[in-house]
């Protein structure tokens, strides 16, 4: 190794090791497209095969609340859905590598980690509805709210980070106490100025935060090609952290290289880029139309990559289920589903005046007068209609 690259910002780390500061190699992979496990030489998945079952039920039901909300977005119970097809291996595996006082900073297509975080799939629905302004208390699951500015949540990840640093709860030796943060964006967000000066701040600051880029290879319409001439993950080197390109359609190595850089940040070694090379297979949001910027082929191509098809050889190949073992979870998909389509219609409609009780822990005089102010106007609508 060039030794000059070891004198570049703080130690990359014994866990993700040399051969990542020199850009190889490109991909970590544990479970291929054709459900076979594989050895990597610095990640290893360490659960058993219960747990891999496990992963393929998350696997399952997230994409069970991704189809059914795009339904009822067509059928005008919702005003938008972004959906996670494709990507639900990089979710559930990196959610799956979470312990309960780390936290997670979201964008709005995190629906697996949001199941992981044990956030009912109503309350994304209630977001996307309108209904509400974010649903659920970020401290139950420590799960922030959805973040709709492109990046703006990795600012927060940091902040939150570095608090957790002047709190005395990370490295410290006390698994049970030690935390660290995630935040979550996709690669068009990558070129976005708040997830750059997040990567400064948290080299800075060696904060304990796990930059999580799904990298679904399209900004909208825009592909991956336009917006980085090297790899995501190679930019880390230029802030002082490592970074590591995982298989984002491989749920075992989406969990273990997750797991690792987790725990490089618990320890106090700061932070690590994590790109999960992975496909929208779906569109960016229901308002979108990617027949007319992709090729149908290519999304073919991916289709042969299913990170769910992958668990489900792996799982009946080596005889660890039966059929019996599908049709349990179809029929849980199934109850899911009417669960979902049952209660968003039954969602109460929102009571407006209720933003202005949601800015602050504490009410302050001036939005109290607001909200008397604004109450006394839509007042006004209802004496208008009585004359």
């Amino acid at each position: 190794m060039n030794e000059s690259k070891r004198d570049f910002g703080p130690d990359l780390g014994e866990v993700f090791g040399p051969s990542h500061a020199d850009g190889g190699p490109e991909l970590v992979q544990l479970l291929t497209p054709e459900g076979e496990r594989v050895e990597h030489p610095e990640f290893s998945f360490d659960l058993d095969d219960e747990a891999i079952k496990g992963f393929y039920r998350d696997m399952v039901l997230t994409r069970r609340i991704d189809t059914e909300a795009t339904a009822l977005q067509r059928h005008g119970e919702l005003g938008i859905w972004a959906q996670l097809l494709g990507q639900e291996a990089a979710q559930i595996g990196s959610g799956r590598a979470l312990r309960p006082q780390d936290f997670v900073f979201p964008t709005y297509r995190e629906h697996g980690v949001a199941f992981c975080r044990d956030i009912d799939p109503l309350r994304l629905l209630g977001l996307f509805r309108g209904v509400d302004q974010g649903g659920w208390n970020p401290n139950e699951g420590n799960f922030g709210l959805y973040t709709i500015v492109i990046g703006a949540q990795t600012l927060h990840a940091v902040g939150y980070a570095m608090g957790m640093q002047r709190d005395g709860i990370v490295g410290t030796g006390d698994a049970d106490r030690d935390g660290a943060v995630v935040a979550y964006f996709g690669d068009g967000a990558s070129s976005q100025g708040d997830v750059n000066e997040s990567f400064i701040f948290a080299a800075s600051y060696n904060a304990p935060v796990v930059f999580f880029c799904q990298n679904n290879q399209w900004a909208i319409s825009e592909p991956i090609e336009r917006q980085s001439r090297i790899p995501l993950y190679q930019r880390a080197l230029g802030f002082g952290f490592p970074g590591v390109r995982v298989d984002g359609n491989d749920v075992l190595a989406s969990y273990a290289v997750t797991q690792a850089a987790l725990q490089r940040a618990r320890e106090g070694q700061g932070p690590t880029l994590v790109e999960a090379y992975t496909y929208r297979m779906g569109a960016h949001t229901t308002t979108d139309d990617p027949t007319r910027y992709r090729l149908s082929s290519d999304v073919e191509h991916w289709k042969l990559k299913d990170p769910i098809a992958r668990v489900k050889v792996y799982l009946t190949r080596n005889g660890l289920v039966d059929q019996d073992f599908f049709a349990e979870i179809d029929d849980e998909a199934e109850k899911l589903g009417e669960h979902l389509r049952e209660g968003c219609r039954a969602l109460p409609e929102p009571n407006v005046l209720d933003i202005f009780d949601q800015v602050y822990a504490e009410q302050t005089e001036e939005l109290a007068t607001q909200k008397e102010g604004y109450a006394a106007y839509l007042d006004s609508f209802e004496m208008a209609g009585g004359h």
